[in-house]
């Protein structure tokens, strides 16, 4: 997963969810949030973060040329675009990351596919059996500790439960939490946030869902899907 012309700027503040204020080498821009979550431990003023500028934005009726990718947190480095972890999974799919966590080789891979009423990330077959896989990206991070959600999820609920009806009905169903930041220990479901999707990511588990975490490589012009992460639920 890579961007292309980043910049580097400083935060000022945020006036809603899709957009922000940014110094960019001296001067002040209104920039794309590419990520609606509160994300009010990274967004602080003064932090460093860094901006992907697109200079055909204009031609393409863009009101900005610069979108948020990623901020500095102390010593993290946390890639924030929620649109990137699915782009980096499904990298990881065709790479062979997912062949080595489990030792099943993805074949005929797919994004954004339905099934049923539900629409998954990802779908591929393994050993002739189908497979459905949900894209969760991870920006919340506390004393050590990945964490998912940082808001209230009522559609990441109905994802898990949907992912659950899959594997009853004996398809292989994952889940893949993309930490996007490297230095933490452990990841776990965010009960305090959401005590709903908590419990149905425990439901999902004993369902027979597959829970996956994994932390990322983040550079300021991209990441990609590195180490297994120990799962606590």
């Amino acid at each position: 997963m890579k961007y292309q012309h980043i910049k580097e700027g400083i935060f000022k503040e945020r006036p809603n969810r899709f957009v922000a204020k940014a110094e960019i080498q001296g001067e002040i821009h209104t920039v794309h949030v590419k990520n609606t979550g509160r994300c009010r431990e990274l967004l602080v003023p003064g932090a460093k973060v860094f901006l992907e500028y697109d200079p055909e934005a204009e031609k393409k009726g863009r009101k900005t040329q610069y979108s948020l990718v990623a901020v500095r947190k102390e010593k993290l480095l946390i890639n924030m675009d929620s649109q990137a972890p699915n782009e980096a999974a499904a990298e990881w799919l065709h790479g062979g990351g997912f062949e080595r966590e489990t030792g099943l080789k993805p074949r005929q891979i797919q994004r954004e596919v339905t099934y049923g009423q539900s629409r998954f990330d990802l779908a591929f077959t393994v050993e002739e059996k189908q497979a459905f896989m949900e894209v969760k990206g991870v920006t919340l991070e506390i004393n050590g500790t990945a964490m998912f959600p940082d808001a209230p999820t009522e559609r990441g609920v109905k994802h898990l439960q949907e992912l659950a009806q899959a594997a009853g009905q004996g398809f292989a169903a994952y889940v893949l939490f993309v930490i996007q930041m490297k230095g933490v220990t452990r990841f776990e479901p965010n009960e305090k946030m959401h005590k709903e999707f908590a419990q149905a990511l425990r439901d999902a588990g004993k369902a027979g869902v597959k829970i996956l975490a994994y932390d990322c490589l983040v550079r300021e012009d991209g990441f990609v899907i590195d180490q297994k992460v120990p799962v606590s639920l």
